[in-house]
């Protein structure tokens, strides 16, 4: 298998990042548990966090809480987008994640990483948030769960749904 980290223009940076604020998310279509499909190009016009998890994650984990209270249940109204996407797992087991976790934010495998390493370098941890402004541009990136690191995440997203 080919990992388009591999043909991506960045090298990673210290955070494991290949893409950077600024550059268009990469194409990708994500199937979700609940059976919606979203696309780079179906998200034009919808800014949106495609936030990357995996049920053996300790810190995505911890984070998942924050990110079901704080962001979807105050900024996903119809004017903002919170996709999970679930790191190389099957889509029954990422059902039952999303379930024992307690979100109702829409969630997808992301079968062998196809959408993780056009993110992120190979041996890159996988807790991480990218923010995507309605042109379907990165504007802004998260590591680890970090309070303070959440909080600017926040105020990023306040600007696209007050």
């Amino acid at each position: 298998m080919s990992h388009a980290w591999a043909q991506y223009p960045h090298p990673a940076d210290e955070r494991g990042y290949i893409v950077r604020i600024g550059d268009a998310v990469p194409d990708f279509e994500l199937n979700c548990t609940d059976g919606s499909v979203y696309s780079r190009e179906s998200l034009i016009g919808t800014p949106y966090l495609l936030q990357f998890t995996a049920s053996w994650c300790g810190v995505c984990r911890k984070e998942m809480p924050h990110l079901e209270k704080e962001v979807w249940q105050r900024f996903g109204s119809g004017q903002f987008l919170l996709l999970g996407v679930d790191l190389d797992e099957p889509m029954e087991k990422v059902r039952t994640f999303a379930e024992q976790m307690g979100i109702t934010y829409p969630i997808a495998p992301d079968p062998e990483g196809e959408l993780f390493y056009k993110i992120a370098g190979p041996k890159s941890g996988v807790t991480r948030n990218v923010v995507v402004d309605e042109t379907g541009t990165i504007v802004f990136l998260t590591r680890l769960f970090e309070e303070e690191e959440f909080e600017s995440m926040k105020s990023v997203i306040s600007r696209f749904a007050p």
